[in-house]
């Protein structure tokens, strides 16, 4: 397990932030410290332990680490339990499952502090750090103010995610006409797209609840962070959005695409009846007077003459039928 917790004072980082598990709960209960504690691959013996310390739901601390879990938030008795999903970079153009392309985030937020799980590394809280470290003020709330910041992260993570999937989906539409497109790479493609759109929608969908679920339970002396939860809330709604409208829109090229190929298939087979109607001029000619009966002037110059104009002029007449019915 990767363990690591930062401790701010009056908004200010300060270095009394434990350094084991055994000392977190004091920490945590401490009137004066806000802890954020971040706990990566935790074992079964440290969530033991870490329930132990924090008098934790065990239902919750198992939750916080099994997999396929929804993302949700629940009120419990000194603490608001959370999960949240956020996308790992590159999640438009990495082929896999979930597990590579979502990581898992746990949280426990106590009114002096945050604890959060998650299944990897794969996540850079550097900029989570930062985010936090940049505005003292806001650190003063308590710790909403670092469940913010981490639902802030993860929220504008998505928002990422469906730009780019918006530009994988924009590049299909330029190749959707495209006669040098190839079908099944293509449709690959597509397809591709679609199951990351679906993906995305299990993360997104219920963060809207989180975000209410946490905010509805704030404290009522922390009203002056109502307007960044309604802003995180107006962004996860974007999010949602965008998000039902890029499944419509791929849904919509993937059924033109299909369509097209029927089209060009209808084409391919109305240009073959149209040859084939064509070449069956002379070939009637040529069968029936070449095998079956001796054609008028045979073996002279003006029974070949007459030959090649019953054979030529009916074909060149049918092309021409056909040409101008566009079936050539």
């Amino acid at each position: 397990m990767t363990f690591r917790a930062l401790a701010w004072r009056d908004g200010r980082p300060t270095d009394e932030a434990p350094a084991e598990l055994e000392g977190l709960s004091a920490a945590i209960a401490s009137p004066e410290l806000l802890v954020w504690a971040d706990l990566v691959s935790p074992t079964r013996d440290e969530l033991e332990l870490l329930a132990s310390e924090l008098d934790l739901d065990p239902n919750a601390v198992e939750d916080a680490v099994a997999p396929h879990e929804r993302a949700k938030a629940a009120q419990h008795e000194g603490y608001i339990f959370f999960i949240t999903y956020a996308t790992l970079p590159g999640f438009a153009s990495t082929e896999g499952d979930e597990e590579d392309q979502l990581s898992k985030i746990a949280g426990f937020s106590f009114p002096g502090g945050l604890v959060t799980i998650r299944a990897s590394d794969r996540i850079d809280t550097s900029t989570l750090t930062r985010r936090i470290n940049s505005n003292r003020e806001f650190l003063r709330l308590g710790s909403p103010a670092i469940v913010h910041a981490v639902l802030d992260l993860v929220v504008d993570g998505y928002l990422t995610t469906v730009q780019e999937l918006d530009d994988a989906i924009e590049a299909l539409e330029d190749e959707l006409f495209s006669l040098d497109s190839r079908s099944t790479e293509f449709q690959r493609t597509a397809y591709d797209v679609r199951t990351k759109l679906v993906t995305l929608r299990h993360a997104v969908r219920p963060m809207r609840e989180v975000v209410n679920v946490l905010w509805r339970h704030r404290e009522d002396s922390l009203s002056e962070l109502d307007p960044f939860y309604a802003d995180l809330n107006d962004h996860v709604l974007r999010a949602t959005e965008w998000t039902e409208s890029l499944r419509d829109m791929i849904t919509s090229v993937f059924e033109t695409h299909l369509s097209l190929q029927d089209q060009r298939l209808n084409n391919v087979m109305k240009k073959l009846a149209g040859w084939a109607a064509v070449i069956s001029v002379p070939t009637l000619v040529t069968g029936w007077f070449g095998i079956n009966v001796p054609y008028p002037g045979a073996g002279e110059n003006s029974g070949l003459i007459s030959a090649v104009i019953l054979v030529v002029v009916p074909a060149v007449a049918v092309y021409a039928l056909m040409r101008k019915n566009d079936w050539i």
